[in-house]
Order: structure tokens, then C-alpha cells, then sequence
């Protein structure tokens, strides 16, 4: 009896020893550290234009479309009035960002930038466009690679600053997971900062010298295009909507421009219809009056 009760403890002992090792083991097998998943980069970019675009307006958006893969294009909106229907298109089209192109009495361009459905958006100015059919520039980049993005280092002087680059990162940044974007990297897109515009340039990174094709590697560029210049108008807390966030105090519409222009030639021709005024005054000032011996007296 003694015997068996020796034999039953043994074997609940090595069976308590078995679990233990076996609850070591799945300890040891379990991932010390796990990492964490990687962020993608899910930005698409939805562009449009109001009625009214002239054939240089067209150019441009197809351009920037060329330049930026991840965009998608639609139909023109009818309405300049009803801005708040943007973020609803943007939503329809699973985009996350709007380019919308509003012109103006067929001359005028302002564009405008907005992260969709929640903002902030900026509204500008386009002046200075030339596209690149029209600047027939020598650099030349593979069509849908992705490109990078320069700042200037004013751009983070000021809050308003900071706040256009991070927008035109997300806009103007292609994901490496764009469905038409390729794995290249030749071009980079350049946003200076001068007397409160921003002048846009793309231009070609070139490797080595086509001058010296056996030489050493020299990266360059050249420019392609297209190019342009925006003025910030206002920053806007909401998609096209909401309080102002800033408001550029030295800005002055072309339609005021071209008032002034009229306005000082008016002028100039109603000063030279006041002189002609003031001549015929001066002349009846002068003239005497008629004597008794004048002829139409003498021979009545």
C-alpha cells in the first residue's frame, strides 16, 4: 500500500512538472515585440473647374493632371454659388482633397485648395501662367512618376505658412500606392515664397550631363513646366466654408485694377475737356469790346 501510494505521488509530480514545461514553452514561442503597422499614405486628389475656363485655364489643369497620378478629374461645376456641394463630390469620388479652378469673367483664375470634408481650404489668385506646350522647355520626365515636394524656408516663418505647406504636401505629394503612379522618382515640384506669392516650378533631376554621357555622374536640373504664381487671398477653417483663418491685407482684386486703369483714363479726358473749357473762358476775357468808330457802326 505504501508501495502504490510512492508510485501515484511520483506520477502526479513529473505530470505537474510536464505542465509547467509545457506553460514555459508557449511562454518562450509567444513574439517578445510586436510592430506596429505602417501608416499608408491614402491621399487622392479630386480637380475641377467652373464654367467659363479659356483654353490656357484648360491647359493648365491637364498639365497638373499629368504631373499628379493620383487626381481624378470631373466634369465642370455649373454653379459658382454652391461651393458647399464640393465636399459631397469629393466624397462621391473617395477623394480626401479638391483642386477646384473658378474663373472669372473669362480672364480671371483663382483657385482653390481644400482638404475635404473637414478643411481648412485657401483661396487664390493664379497669375503668370505659361504651360508646357507653350514654354517648350527641355526637361522631360517619365509620365506618372511620382515627384518631390520643395518648400522654401519662409514657409515656416509664419503660421499661415505652415499651414499652405502642409495642405500642398497632401495635395501635391503622390502616394507610392497610387493606382497609376510608377516606382520613379525624376522630377521635383518647387514652392518658393516671395513678396507674399508662391511661385510654382517643376523641373527634371538629371543624373549626368548629355554633353558628357561617358563622364562622371552631376546631378542638375532643368526645368520642364508648367509655371505659375498664386497669391493668397483667405484661409478658411471649413471645406470652401467656415470663420477666416487669414486674410491677406495687400491684396487687391484685377477686376479693382482694371477699374483704377479706367477710371485715370477718364480722367485724363475729363481734365482735357476742363482745359479746353478754361481756354474758350480765357478767350471771351479778352476780347474788347466794340468801339463807336468799328465799321459795323460807321456804315449802318
Amino acid at each position: 500500500m505504501a508501495s502504490l501510494l510512492k508510485s501515484q505521488t511520483l506520477n502526479a509530480s513529473k505530470a505537474a512538472q510536464k505542465g509547467k514545461r509545457k506553460a514555459d514553452d508557449m511562454d518562450v514561442d509567444q513574439p517578445a515585440d510586436i510592430q506596429p503597422k505602417r501608416k499608408k499614405n491614402k491621399q487622392r486628389v479630386l480637380m475641377l473647374s467652373s464654367r467659363g475656363v479659356t483654353h490656357r485655364m484648360r491647359h493648365l489643369m491637364n498639365d497638373l493632371e499629368t504631373l499628379l497620378p493620383h487626381i481624378k478629374k470631373d466634369a465642370k461645376l455649373d454653379s459658382k454659388n454652391h461651393l458647399n456641394l464640393l465636399p459631397e463630390l469629393a466624397d462621391l469620388n473617395n477623394c480626401n482633397n479638391t483642386l477646384y479652378f473658378e474663373a472669372r469673367r473669362h480672364e480671371d483664375l483663382y483657385l482653390w485648395a481644400s482638404k475635404t470634408p473637414n478643411g481648412p481650404s485657401i483661396k487664390m489668385h493664379v497669375q503668370n501662367v505659361h504651360t508646357m506646350d507653350e514654354l517648350k522647355m527641355t526637361g522631360n520626365c517619365l509620365k506618372g512618376s511620382r515627384g518631390l515636394v520643395s518648400f522654401d524656408k519662409a514657409f515656416d516663418q509664419t503660421e499661415w505658412g505652415k499651414l499652405t505647406k502642409e495642405l500642398f504636401t497632401h495635395i501635391f505629394g503622390v502616394p507610392p500606392t497610387a493606382r497609376k503612379a510608377k516606382p520613379f522618382i525624376d522630377h521635383i515640384l518647387t514652392f518658393s515664397l516671395l513678396d507674399n506669392k508662391i511661385w510654382f516650378r517643376n523641373f527634371q533631376i538629371v543624373e549626368k550631363d548629355p554633353l558628357k554621357p561617358n563622364g562622371a555622374p552631376e546631378t542638375s536640373l532643368v526645368e520642364i513646366g508648367p509655371r505659375f504664381v498664386l497669391t493668397p487671398i483667405r484661409i478658411f477653417e471649413g471645406a470652401f466654408s467656415g470663420a477666416t483663418v487669414y486674410s491677406n491685407p495687400e491684396f487687391i482684386s484685377p477686376a479693382a485694377v482694371r477699374s483704377a486703369i479706367r477710371r485715370e483714363q477718364g480722367s485724363k479726358y475729363g481734365q482735357r475737356k476742363q482745359s479746353e473749357q478754361d481756354a474758350e473762358r480765357r478767350k471771351e476775357l479778352r476780347r474788347l469790346e466794340e468801339s463807336e468808330l468799328a465799321v459795323s457802326k460807321v456804315f449802318a
